[in-house]
This record gives structure tokens, sequence and C-alpha cells, in this order.
């Protein structure tokens, strides 16, 4: 899977966030709305992704904008407004995760080592149905719950919903090279995990 971003400085706030987030701070009702139709949809599915329960992942978006209310005041800019509500929802689904098992740290599970995969299929040479079918996309999202959770984030993080590799790692807290080695290790585990598959589609 490609990286089709372009690396480059962006700034911390953008013009129309820095906007957002006065309306915000003046508690003005559309600001609010707004702020949730940019970012509600996003934060669902990370939570989703984490927490494998619908229910519990609308409990993180709410508690994520109650959040956002109580403590926009204090918000200065350092960091996107996007980054901190997706640093403020991970952190959310960790603190469900360890009250529901409290010894349980998403740190504790291993990663996959960082080998290339024993069965290798070149997906460019795959047809477009092949990637495009349903039965494809139910394949592919099988593999991403499959993936251990520290390497699942990172990639759900930066090749599903496109964050850049500063954004992650602000989220997770990690450092940028943390992130493109498990975003490799989760790219290699797919291809290993998707390889039967393919081959078997081509055979058909």
């Amino acid at each position: 899977m490609a990286d089709r971003r372009q690396h480059r400085e962006q700034p911390a706030v953008t013009t129309d966030e820095t906007a957002l987030i006065a309306a915000l701070k003046q508690r003005e009702p559309q600001a609010l709305a707004q702020a949730f139709e940019l970012y509600a949809a996003v934060i669902y599915r990370l939570a989703l992704s984490i927490l494998h329960d619908e229910q519990q992942a609308d409990g993180v978006v709410q508690d994520t904008f109650l959040k956002l209310i109580e403590h926009i005041d204090g918000f200065e800019g350092r960091a996107r407004l996007s980054t901190w509500l997706y640093r403020v929802a991970y952190h959310e689904c960790t603190g469900r995760i360890r009250r529901a098992k409290p010894l349980l740290n998403l740190d504790d599970f291993p990663e996959e080592a960082a080998v290339m995969p024993a069965h290798f299929v070149d997906w460019q040479t795959l047809p477009e149905q092949a990637l495009s079918s349903r039965e494809t996309a139910d394949q592919i999202q099988q593999a991403i719950d499959g993936l251990p959770p520290t390497l699942r984030l990172v990639f759900i993080l930066r090749d599903v919903e496109e964050c850049s590799t500063r954004q992650t790692a602000d989220i997770l807290g990690l450092t940028e090279a943390a992130v493109k080695v498990r975003l490799h290790r989760a790219r290699l585990a797919l291809r290993e995990a998707l390889a039967a598959y393919f081959e078997e589609y081509l055979h058909r």
C-alpha cells in the first residue's frame, strides 16, 4: 500500500481551524455542530477499531466532545484541533480497556517481526474488480482486525484516516521513527495475511 501523501510541513492550526476554535471558545452552537460534522465519524471509526463495540465507540465520541466543551478554553493551538481530538479519543478508548481489564495494556501486545512475507502477491497486477469487490473489502477488514493493536492503530491512522506521521506520533505518544517502523510492519503483515486470498482469486 503505497504512501500517497506528500511529506511537507503543516501549520499546527490552519486558518479554518483558528476560526472554528475561536467560535468554540465563544460557545457558539453552530461551532460545536461543525466540529462534530468534521470529526465525529473519524473518531467513531478509530474507537470502533480499538474497542470492536459500536455502543462503546458511540460513548467515546460523546465523551470526546464533552471534553472538547470542557477544555477548549485551555486549547493553545500547539497541535491541530483534529490531532488533539484524536488523542483524547485514543485515551478514552485505552481508559475503557483498562477499566474493563485493569491488567491489560495495549503496549503489552507483541509486534510482528519486520520480515518479508513468506507469500507475496503484487497487488498492482490484480484486476480492478479484485480490489473493489465487497468480498475483498471484507477480507481486508478481517486482516486489519487481525493485526496486533500496536500495529493496527498506526495503520488505521496513517493509511485509512490519512493522518501524517507527525499527527500519528502525537496522537499515540510515539516518536515519528516508531510510527514509520510500525506502519512498515503492519503493511508487511497485511500482505502476508492477504496473499493466500489473492493467489486464490487469481486462479479462479
